[in-house]
């Protein structure tokens, strides 16, 4: 098992905010996924928030329902632009 983990997320977090999470990340995978520390690895894509709709929330949540094992809070309104 080869984990890779892709956090897709708006851009303003530190470089520390993201390594830290990545390494919480890793723990999680690891504990729950049983595999070794290093086959995990963890990407960041920063989204900027008028690209959210088309390059995140339509491919990866509006179209890809079985896929998404937790729903975002919010739903699809006039700020996305669809």
């Amino acid at each position: 098992m080869m984990p890779h983990v892709i956090v897709k997320l708006y851009p303003g977090r530190s470089e520390q905010q993201k390594t830290r999470l990545a390494e919480e990340i890793v723990k999680d995978v690891v504990a729950i996924a049983k595999c070794e520390e290093k086959s995990v690895s963890v990407a960041f894509e920063e989204i900027k928030p008028e690209d959210w709709a088309e390059k995140v929330y339509r491919p990866d949540i509006l179209n890809k329902p079985e896929k998404l094992y937790k729903k975002p809070g919010y739903s699809l309104d006039s700020a996305f632009k669809l």
